[in-house]
């Protein structure tokens, strides 16, 4: 199923399909002004990467595969718990998280971002590729998106 991010403008997709048939380490499916969907697959033992956004809470919905979620206030005082298809994650601005694929088949979930974090239309085959556009600013969230009065940066583990 192709998806295309035609945001800020009406949306309407099959969320799961989309999903379950995303190969990409990141696919950003929907942006609008205020929130963002992205769709990702994660490759057994890999896993998002400890991280922490002060100004964006973030939904997560598990639509294949089998994880372990990885939240806390601290990098060092984590909560793990098994997840697996037709779980959620609620994550709060300011949170420690991480989704690690602890399966055999990849990891298949999307994400709502609230306010949206990642540039319109971007599509990561690999985190490798994620990070890059990130450290080139290539992953900047649009101009015509509202965001934070001020926008403290993510932190990595």
């Amino acid at each position: 199923m192709k998806v295309t991010d035609n945001g800020p403008r009406p949306n309407v997709f099959d969320i799961e399909t989309a999903t379950v048939e995303n190969t990409n380490y990141r696919t950003v499916a929907w942006t609008g002004r205020y929130l963002q969907v992205t769709l990702m697959s994660i490759e057994p033992g890999a896993s998002i990467g400890l991280e922490s956004h002060p100004e964006t809470d973030q939904f997560l919905r598990i639509d294949a595969g089998a994880g372990v979620c990885r939240l806390g206030p601290a990098e060092d005082d984590l909560t793990d718990t098994e997840v697996t298809d037709g779980w959620s994650i609620q994550v709060p601005a300011g949170t420690w998280h991480d989704v690690v694929n602890t399966g055999s088949e990849p990891l298949r979930l999307y994400t709502i971002y609230a306010p949206v974090h990642h540039a319109s239309g971007a599509i990561q085959a690999s985190a490798a590729d994620a990070e890059r556009d990130e450290e080139s600013g290539a992953d900047e969230p649009p101009s015509w998106s509202v965001q934070p009065a001020s926008t403290a940066p993510d932190r990595h583990a």
